[in-house]
């Protein structure tokens, strides 16, 4: 009785999409998958974090920097995000990943127009990497104001 029971459990499972043959066959393959060996991750290294524009004139026009970072990891590394804390500063970030070796880099633009005196802004990066899955950048300086 109890082995019919399984089978009309089973057989339900199959028709509503619950379990699919495929499924079944892997885990008679492999019983324990997660016993595996994890493939490798990715790490991120930036050469600075911090870069000051120091003394730029208001009616100069936006400027820029670059934050490079290299992944020293053994996966590809992916920048999920770049995110500034106000709109005058306008990150911009590799849409493919970075292969383990290699290096990738973080452009920053700061607008000054209608912003006399010091900043002081924060980038804030999301990545995949083990070391580091929030990175913080800034840029600072002070707008000179136009005369």
């Amino acid at each position: 009785m109890k082995f019919s029971k399984h089978i009309v459990i089973l057989a339900t499972a199959l028709m509503l999409g619950f379990v699919t043959p495929a499924a079944l066959a892997a885990e008679a393959a492999d019983p324990a998958p997660n016993t595996q060996q994890a493939k490798g991750s990715a790490q991120i290294s930036f050469a600075e974090k911090k870069h000051d524009f120091g003394n730029i004139a208001e009616n100069g026009g936006p400027v820029t920097c670059e934050f490079v970072f290299t992944n020293t990891g053994d996966a590809p590394l992916v920048i999920v995000s770049a995110t500034a804390s106000c709109g005058c500063t306008q990150p911009k970030f590799p849409a493919e990943p970075v292969k383990p070796g290699k290096t990738g880099k973080i452009t920053v633009k700061y607008l000054p127009q209608n912003r006399p005196g010091e900043f002081d802004k924060t980038i804030k990066v999301r990545t995949n990497a083990k070391n580091a899955k929030k990175v913080s950048l800034r840029i600072s300086g002070t707008v000179i104001p136009a005369k």
